[in-house]
């Protein structure tokens, strides 16, 4: 037995160059896309002016979701509007920040998916957390592109960035924001220079990162000389990133995504965004998996450990829905203008009226019927299908989490929001694909392993 194990655990994924070229070719495809949309948007006068019509319509649901607010703050709800950059150049802004949201929560899932492995104390997925920790690789690279998208264009995604509302002296002076503003500015002035939001965000990513490092190196220390003092590091590195992910993950949320509606506020929002983050996660944590597979790789797995991975997409998806329902239900039933202009925003204005309820159908309805038999979910072809929906369904839940806030009326998506996201798709999975092809695909002295190679349910 042990021999058959050992055998097995020496497996090494190599990277082909076969396999880099399709990557390549993603990612040019995704390229001329981009270009092409972007030279659409371009042409097509994506203008303020051109858009009167809309913005009208959009005052109109503002200022009848904020009916019982006051005159003042209906006209300035109603009146932020676009300015700034050009709309196309908003647009490419935009794209970049969803899609560096996005794929950090699918990068950070796959450190959270292992930790959760270690501190379980979890048998099953021995032979599978290769592939989730290869996915925590994305997590310096997202930390870089992230602070390189807020530092060109923070300022058309962030509103709460602009000096004058924090002047009381300025007709745009917004006294709620200004409430706000220590939250983004402490210790330093209203309206200088947001060192409490950037620490912040160095600091997630930094911690993320250096415990990714740290379980990371215990685990391939495991390899090397098999002492079991490095399964019981592993396992206290990943107890206090778990107690840590829980804090910074729902500020992250708060920072990253909710401030971009600076007046609008959710008591749910930092599990909602860790519920989408987690169903893709695993969703993607799938797909590699069968494909890896696929590709005559690890032969200990078998289908049980992939109708686990079943059961958690199909558990997961319902999860995401009480959320969302949850959110929604109390904010409709409360009825509260603050938070009402948010949903009015993506249920009465095109484009995020059809994906506002789109998102049901992807993220809940497909998954809850095409999972819920139990051979579904041994079935590489249906799990392999409903992944693919999942992240799908996913990038467009967070396309609506982002986009109407920045863009408001002029949000599309086009050539050059799909063309950006699969040269982000090229390049995770590059990075993924890239970081498997480093070490032993499968742990070599895992104490648990023989439960993994016995698995059965």
């Amino acid at each position: 037995m042990h021999h058959a194990t050992t055998t097995i655990a020496d497996e090494n994924y190599i990277f082909k160059p076969e396999t880099k070229r399709k990557i390549f070719i993603l990612a040019a495809v995704g390229l001329l896309l981009f270009v092409f949309g972007v030279f659409q948007a371009m042409r097509s006068g994506d203008h303020e002016g051109s858009h009167e019509h809309a913005s009208t319509e959009i005052s109109k649901s503002l200022t009848a979701s904020l009916a019982s607010q006051d005159t003042h703050e209906v006209e300035k709800a109603s009146a932020e509007t676009h300015h700034g950059s050009p709309v196309w150049l908003k647009r490419i802004y935009t794209s970049l920040w969803q899609n560096s949201i996005f794929f950090l929560g699918i990068g950070i899932i796959g450190l959270f998916f292992v930790a959760v492995q270690y501190a379980a104390q979890v048998g099953w997925s021995a032979s599978i957390k290769r592939i989730p920790l290869a996915m925590g690789s994305w997590i310096p690279l997202a930390g870089i592109i992230m602070l390189v998208v807020w530092i060109v264009g923070g300022g058309d995604i962030f509103h709460w960035l602009h000096k004058d509302l924090y002047d009381p002296t300025s007709q745009q002076y917004d006294k709620i924001i200004d409430g706000k503003g220590g939250f983004f500015y402490w210790p330093l002035a209203h309206g200088s220079f947001p060192i409490f939001f950037i620490l912040r965000l160095v600091v997630f990513f930094g911690l993320w990162y250096l415990f990714f490092v740290w379980i990371k190196r215990e685990m391939l220390a495991e390899d090397e000389d098999g002492a079991v003092t490095h399964w019981y590091s592993a396992r206290k590195f990943s107890a206090i990133f778990l107690v840590i992910f829980a804090v910074s993950s729902s500020v992250a949320a708060w920072d990253w995504v909710m401030s971009i509606d600076t007046h609008w506020y959710s008591t749910l929002f930092g599990w909602y965004v860790f519920a989408s983050w987690w169903v893709t996660g695993l969703s993607v944590i799938t797909i590699f998996l069968i494909y890896i597979k696929e590709a005559g790789y690890l032969k200990m797995v078998n289908a049980n450990h992939i109708h686990d991975l079943g059961k958690f997409i199909f558990a997961f998806s319902i999860f995401w829905t009480y959320i969302w329902f949850g959110q929604f239900l109390l904010i409709y039933y409360a009825n509260i203008p603050e938070e009402t202009v948010y949903f009015v925003s993506q249920m009465k204005n095109q484009p995020y009226k059809w994906i506002f309820y789109t998102n049901l159908i992807l993220n809940f309805v497909l998954p809850f019927l095409l999972l819920m038999t139990r051979d579904a979910k041994r079935f590489n072809s249906t799990l392999k299908l409903v992944c693919v929906i999942v992240i799908i369904g996913h990038w467009f839940d967070f396309y609506n989490m982002i986009t109407p806030g920045i863009m408001k009326n002029n949000g599309g998506v086009g050539f050059l929001e799909i063309g950006l996201s699969l040269i982000f798709v090229a390049v995770f999975i590059y990075v993924t694909l890239n970081s498997l092809s480093k070490a032993r695909l499968i742990a070599t002295h895992h104490p648990m392993m023989d439960e993994s190679l016995h698995h059965n349910i």
